[in-house]
């Protein structure tokens, strides 16, 4: 047969859906064995259990006389096999004295899958031995293809099945991605606030959240977060910090004291190269206005002051999370009048860059915020994001962007 129209027709048989690897070597070495060519009477398979170092027989087709299931040859002890892992293909006479009395006195082995080392030996994942009328440069030529064909379509099968796992595991990253956001929209008395977050890869490291606490959630948090890392590794941090934030906030009600806590917490599960910037504020009675804060290196909100048109920063109160332990944080605040706005962002928006390489920056935004202060918190947060969008839509670079909008409307 030629070695291409081989190949194919080798190929076309793989290619089936079969359950498992082993059925699909099954009819394949069927398939050798019932074409007229290949004068192949039968065959087997083995499968290299790597631990032991030995080859286990997994099936037996054609007119082959059975030996036991589970029939192991050691590696050590059998060097045509160690020689399949460098020739591909060895035609050789049969040496072990089991083998031989089942009536093999030749037989002709091709190397299938994988390769791996065991030991000093590079040894193939699978060997389909099988029981030959002749032998020679055809033959070995012959189940080089079968062999190659065979290869092919295994890694075929297993790439496809990797993809399918990564998009099982892309659909639960972006489900755990979601169970840290919460909606977008949020009131609380007079206030009234509207959040996005927009990762950079599938997952990201930005995050955001409403806490209510207190009886009936007469009180309030604010967090937005931000782990300093790209996808799942970064959006594995932010769930941890965010979920500790769930829950330490029905247990403490100083912000400070919870921060701190939280700090010592990430500080001993992630590395001293992990870091996550955290601003938390909270309020504990909508009439005043008044808003607490803490600011554990996060990028300084703005805060848009409506009486006077001016814009100032709440720096930050304490270090980033992580980087230390025992830190102290501190707690600053600030009074909201209505009209007045806050912004909270993470640094992919300041730090969006066009084409040129040039910033947003802070100038830009503490603008746009300015032009868009009379709107509500959903259009203000709306038109910064395009705004940032559009300006960055050429650069080849970009990291999460996330936007929290707070507004006192009465």
């Amino acid at each position: 047969m030629d070695q291409r129209q081989l190949y194919h027709a080798i190929e076309k048989t793989a290619s089936k859906d079969y359950r498992s690897d082993e059925e699909l070597l099954r009819n394949v070495v069927q398939e050798v064995i019932n074409s007229d060519q290949m004068r192949i009477k039968g065959g087997r398979i083995w499968k290299l259990v790597p631990r032991r170092n030995v080859y286990v027989i997994v099936d037996q087709i054609g007119e082959v006389k059975s030996i036991p299931e589970g029939f192991a040859i050691k590696v050590s002890e059998y060097p045509d096999f160690v020689q399949v892992g460098t020739k591909k293909t060895v035609l050789s006479m049969e040496r072990n004295p089991d083998l031989i009395k089942t009536g093999i006195q030749r037989f002709s082995a091709t190397g299938v899958g994988d390769k791996t080392k065991v030991k000093e030996h590079v040894l193939y994942q699978y060997i389909l031995a099988f029981n030959t009328e002749t032998d020679g440069q055809d033959l070995a030529d012959s189940l080089n293809v079968i062999g190659s064909a065979i290869t092919a379509v295994l890694r075929e099968r297993h790439a496809l099945a990797r993809t399918k796992q990564l998009e099982q595991d892309i659909d639960r990253a972006r489900e755990i991605q979601r169970s840290i956001l919460p909606g977008h929209e949020k009131e609380y008395g007079v206030f009234q606030m509207f959040g996005i977050s927009i990762p950079e890869r599938v997952v990201g490291g930005d995050f955001f959240d409403y806490l209510p606490s207190g009886e009936d959630g007469e009180r309030l948090g604010v967090a937005i977060g931000d782990a300093a890392s790209k996808g799942l590794s970064a959006a594995v941090e932010a769930l941890y910090v965010s979920g500790a934030m769930k829950m330490g906030v029905e247990l403490e009600t100083n912000i400070a004291s919870l921060v701190r806590k939280i700090n010592n917490l990430v500080n001993s599960t992630f590395s001293d190269a992990r870091f996550v910037t955290l601003f938390v504020g909270e309020f504990t009675d909508e009439k005043t206005g008044l808003f607490l804060y803490v600011n554990a290196g996060h990028n300084p909100p703005m805060f848009f002051r409506k009486s006077s048109n001016e814009i100032f920063q709440l720096k930050a109160t304490g270090p980033a999370l992580g980087i230390a332990p025992n830190t102290r944080y501190f707690i600053g605040n600030v009074n909201f009048d209505e009209g007045d706005v806050l912004l909270l962002y993470t640094d992919g928006v300041t730090e969006a860059t066009d084409s040129n390489f040039t910033l947003f920056g802070e100038e830009r935004l503490k603008n746009k915020l300015a032009e868009s202060a009379n709107l509500d918190p959903k259009n203000i947060c709306s038109q910064l994001m395009e705004t940032v969008q559009k300006f960055s839509v050429s650069s080849a670079y970009a990291d999460d962007k996330t936007l929290v909008v707070i507004k006192r409307v009465g």
